[in-house]
């Protein structure tokens, strides 16, 4: 039996850190595991303009010890007046890594996002001669879509004609939840990459129901069906199209346990643990290195990190919950409901 396992230092491609006290209750925990990780810039207001990504970037910094040695990469959240020029100037100033499409209403702090693709059209061409990867929340917002249905629906009307129309943009299709969506990255080519969270890996949509409505096993795109669940599971331990992204999205334990709960799970300080004891439930541990450390950098074009870390074979050792400074508000800890035997 395994006792440990040594790899590269991974990264994540998909990260929330919010601001304020919540910034500085979040990142050290994402900064502890990992080297560099892509912020989502869903703000309240967003981030749209190169100056609002600087100042952000230079708090995350400051949230986070220097000895850690962590990299916030930014991102750009796409309006339907996105500014193709200031994405192009973010992206060679090297402030810009990416830019976010949120469906306007599709998640948490989407209010401001896109509410028709010709409308960013513009945008996305600037974005295709800059070489700026298109991140995307695909799901669409029609309410008479079913809600486990509208991430394929999304790849079907949205994002395949994207494609078609941007001949040389590379995207990302965010927290993959169903087996189209796992098809779909892999049918697409060097240019389509995939992010799959530890959550989704380790529960189906079941376990949301489970003796009750449990408001912290709520995140959007929400868990399918079990057939979806194990369709990522092989697509993560397989395909060097797909790569890390924890999704993780804190919010204060007070705002899940209500009547209209936030969508979200707080999964930064046990996501290594879990992705370890999916990969050794599926029999690959030897290619966890890959999906953590190697897949996302060669998408992005990054060199991947020489520092190695080192998981341990033992029971999984992480707080319950992380208390938000100045007040008494906390933010719950994702433990999935089967075992972790992974230690950091």
């Amino acid at each position: 039996m395994v006792s440990s396992l040594t790899l590269r230092r991974p990264d994540d491609w998909h990260v929330h850190l919010r601001d304020g006290a919540m910034l500085q209750a979040c990142a050290i925990h994402t900064a502890k595991q990992f080297a560099r990780a892509i912020i989502m810039p869903n703000l309240v207001p967003p981030i749209t303009r190169v100056a609002e990504a600087v100042a952000y970037r230079d708090r995350i910094r400051r949230a986070v010890p220097i000895e850690l040695a962590f990299e916030p990469l930014m991102t750009c959240y796409l309006t339907d007046d996105a500014d193709p020029a200031e994405l192009e100037r973010g992206k060679r100033e090297r402030v810009w890594l990416a830019a976010k499409l949120y469906p306007a209403h599709a998640t948490t702090n989407s209010a401001h996002g896109v509410t028709s693709m010709e409308r960013i059209a513009p945008a996305l061409a600037a974005m295709e001669r800059a070489g700026m990867p298109l991140l995307v929340h695909g799901e669409v917002t029609d309410p008479e879509v079913d809600i486990f249905d509208r991430e394929a629906v999304f790849l079907e009307r949205v994002l395949a004609p994207v494609l078609r129309r941007h001949q040389g943009l590379k995207v990302v299709l965010e927290h993959v939840t169903t087996r189209e969506g796992v098809a779909f990255v892999e049918a697409g080519g060097s240019r389509v990459g995939g992010t799959i969270t530890p959550h989704h890996l380790s529960f189906n949509r079941n376990a949301i129901f489970k003796g009750g409505i449990r408001p912290h096993f709520y995140c959007l795109p929400i868990a399918k069906r079990e057939e979806h669940r194990q369709a990522l599971r092989r697509a993560a331990t397989t395909s060097s199209r797909f790569f890390l992204g924890t999704d993780t999205a804190p919010h204060t334990a007070d705002t899940k346990e209500c009547a209209c709960g936030c969508a979200g799970i707080f999964n930064a300080p046990v996501a290594l643990q879990v992705y370890a004891q999916v990969f050794a439930e599926e029999g690959a541990l030897d290619r966890l290195e890959a999906f953590a450390s190697l897949n996302g950098p060669q998408f992005y074009g990054l060199p991947a990190n020489e520092q190695r870390i080192t998981l341990h074979a033992a029971p999984l050792s992480a707080p319950e919950s992380v208390a938000v400074p100045g007040g008494d508000k906390s933010i719950v800890v994702f433990r999935p409901d089967t075992a972790v035997g992974w230690s950091y």
